[in-house]
């Protein structure tokens, strides 16, 4: 098993485990037209596609057995109050894969990164209705730092969780 910068070759299943992912996580959340209808693979092959290209999101992909199970996108963070700070921008397991220490492992995988960058601390977003992501960035030791913004186009909040490292 291993953690490896993304290639093109990995964009459809990067697409099928964001669409996915999604589904499984935000169902209740967000609406089903959009999960079902707006959110399509092909649409976030295009997507993916386009972000590798213009080489603008640094991809991540966990494989193991010759099998992508999951991905995060990571950088410096994008928040304009956060200028020195990491960001770990999306992180998504295939929901048939979840339990098995991958999002862990990943995690761990940003926080090296973030140091061997010369960044000492890493933050994200995750919706605020999103209680299993929430419990499981809680249990890697972030902690929500009371920001919060509305996302118009869902019409839901997310919160910002950070956590210092070393």
């Amino acid at each position: 098993m291993m953690v490896r910068k993304a290639s093109i070759e990995d964009v459809i299943r990067i697409a099928e485990i964001h669409v996915t992912g999604w589904r499984f996580a935000y169902r209740q959340i967000i609406s089903d037209e959009f999960l079902f209808k707006d959110m399509l693979v092909p649409k976030r092959i295009d997507a993916f596609t386009r972000a590798m290209e213009e080489r603008k999101d640094d991809i991540y992909v966990f494989e193991e057995n010759h099998i992508v199970k999951a991905f995060m996108i990571i950088g410096p963070c994008r928040d304009t109050d956060k200028p020195s700070s990491f960001e770990l921008w999306g992180l998504y397991v295939d929901p048939f894969m979840v339990r098995q220490g991958i999002g862990s492992r990943l995690m761990q995988y940003c926080e090296q990164r973030a140091l061997e960058s010369g960044y000492n601390e890493v933050v994200l977003w995750v919706l605020e209705d999103n209680a299993i992501g929430r419990r499981f960035y809680e249990k890697m030791g972030y902690a929500y730092d009371g920001t919060r913004k509305y996302l118009d186009k869902f019409g839901v909040y997310e919160i910002r969780y950070q956590k210092l490292l070393r």
